[in-house]
């Protein structure tokens, strides 16, 4: 299979029902991608397919062949998102983080100005344990621009 992951176009030899997040991280070497539940419930291995926030847990990576995969790695560091959370100071653990950085990022290329009803309801997929969920509201409006 032939998959374009964060801009490089790999193939990849592997069950086309693999879970994506294995592939990603046990094939590619892409660890920021966390598993956590296995189920798609919690959202920490969020990615990006064709620009679209998909669950790597359960998406098979037959689901991915001739499209488009950015995972955390390909956002780089320097995402308005990344400054935002850190300058937030966001996480706790960190271990959503990925995951949630992700979905936000998805929500933001959907809806550039986004509404806190919009952010909960793109936001509702991701669980974060330590319960961030106000930093994290707050580091999307900053880095979408809507805390001025």
């Amino acid at each position: 299979m032939k998959i374009k992951i964060n801009g490089v176009e790999r193939t990849l030899d592997v069950a086309p029902d693999m879970p994506l997040l294995w592939a990603l991280r046990d094939v590619l070497g892409l660890t920021g991608t966390k598993y956590g539940c296995g189920e798609a419930l919690c959202g920490a291995c969020t990615v990006h397919l064709d620009g679209h926030a998909v669950r790597a847990c359960v998406t098979p990576v037959r689901r991915a062949d001739g499209k488009a995969v950015t995972t955390i790695e390909g956002l780089g560091g320097d995402h308005p998102l990344q400054k935002a959370w850190a300058l937030l100071r966001v996480p706790q653990c960190g271990y959503c983080q990925a995951g949630q950085i992700m979905s936000a990022a998805a929500l933001l290329a959907e809806k550039p100005t986004p509404t806190d009803e919009d952010i909960d309801h793109s936001m509702a997929g991701n669980i974060c344990r330590c319960g961030t969920y106000t930093r994290i509201r707050a580091a999307i409006k900053k880095a979408s621009g809507g805390d001025r």
